[in-house]
């Protein structure tokens, strides 16, 4: 069986699906692997890399995709419109397609899906039990993300993060809210604790409290009847009431005005982001002070952040940059392509003497919750009934 493995196309994406140790683990499993040249590049993976793994690279997107029986991308292929080519009329019918697809952002590439014969799986719909820990994408990019906004915050900080204590006098340390005890807001709590700063911490999920603590954090949270049921089975964030809603902004608006730092990670899947920062709030910190709004791709957590773009609002800069688990891309990469790997492998099945196929069973809880389209038919709960208007 053929693995293909494209450059990525869209804008502000540097990773890529495969790396070297992954393509070996691939060929051990019996595929042929394909790399179109110069995939790795921006992930610091050189041509030479992939062919001393034992994969093919190959320049031609025709023979690319000619035979491929599974496709590797990190973001859903472009459509006809979208950019330079037609990515998606490239993958062979009846071929397995894995990537971050977020097709909540773009429904209509469902469709299009099951009108190409594509089985496409949304890796990032993989639910969060036990045996799919190692296939989490969204665990492993979002813990980067949160390391990296720690690091670009510094960098846009006029001010030392750690206490220093010098003949010619004290450097107070900083102080550092995270919003949203997430995966990336725990990571960019401890990476701020690492850099010397004063971290608080707020989440609606009553359980983030231990969490936050044992990272040396402060929990800052409202307390209400409703936190109790604030996190879904799956253990992310539930959208909240107006009243509580109301109530948060009130405490981060008290606690705000005396941050040096502020790191927003709050998203709801398939929903806008909330708003948890104000133009009111930001006017309260003092100039200098740092915003970083990880989730200004999903609309934002902070109303004076711009996708792509540092804004300074009274001397407040607002940080909101696209796509950050990229902006690291080697690790971001790495990461990546064991997530895909980890998710692949269990679907090969191998028989003695026979070449490897792919057993896929459809009623298995992960396989059921990332298949999006299969057989030319959407299949995903979420967007059957959009495809059949």
């Amino acid at each position: 069986m053929k693995i293909a493995v494209p450059r990525e196309r869209r804008a502000h994406e540097r990773r890529v699906a495969a790396t070297p140790d992954t393509v070996k683990k691939y060929i051990g499993l019996g595929f042929e692997v394909v790399v179109e040249a110069g995939a790795g590049l921006e992930s610091q993976v050189s041509d030479e890399l992939y062919i001393n793994a034992g994969a093919t690279v190959e320049a031609d997107l025709a023979a690319l995709y000619r035979g491929a029986d599974v496709v590797l991308k990190v973001q859903r292929p472009l459509v006809a419109g979208e950019g330079e080519l037609n990515e998606l009329a490239l993958i062979p019918k009846g071929a397995l397609l894995l990537g971050v697809l977020s097709p909540f952002n773009d429904p209509e590439s469902v469709a299009a899906y099951a009108a190409a014969g594509v089985t496409a799986m949304a890796l990032e719909f993989v639910p969060r039990i036990s045996r799919a820990q190692s296939m989490d994408v969204l665990s492993s990019q979002s813990n980067l993300a949160g390391y990296r906004a720690v690091l670009d915050a510094a960098y846009e900080y006029d001010r030392a993060m750690p206490m220093m204590m010098t003949a010619a006098g004290t450097v107070a340390p900083a102080k550092v809210m995270v919003l949203g005890a997430g995966v990336a807001g725990l990571q960019a709590i401890a990476t701020a604790k690492r850099l010397g700063a004063i971290v608080s911490a707020t989440d609606v999920r009553p359980a983030a409290k231990e969490q936050v603590e044992s990272l040396g954090g402060r929990f800052v949270m409202v307390d209400s009847e409703e936190t109790r049921e604030a996190e879904t089975a799956g253990g992310y964030a539930k959208e909240m009431s107006d009243d509580f809603k109301r109530r948060q902004a009130e405490l981060v608006a008290t606690t705000i005005k005396t941050q040096d730092i502020v790191i927003c990670t709050a998203l709801i899947p398939g929903r806008k982001a909330p708003t948890l920062v104000n133009d009111e709030m930001v006017a309260s910190m003092r100039p200098g002070s740092i915003i970083i709004d990880l989730a200004v791709e999903q609309g934002g957590n902070c109303t004076a952040s711009k996708p792509g773009e540092v804004v300074n609002v009274g001397g407040v800069k607002v940080v909101g940059h696209f796509n950050v688990p990229s902006r690291l891309a080697a690790d971001a990469s790495a990461l990546y392509a064991k997530n895909l790997l980890n998710y692949l492998t269990p679907l090969v099945k191998a028989e003695e003497g026979a070449p490897a196929g792919l057993a896929l069973d459809f009623a298995d809880e992960i396989l059921a919750a990332a298949t999006l389209t299969r057989d030319g038919r959407v299949v995903h709960s979420a967007f059957v009934e959009q495809a059949e208007q």
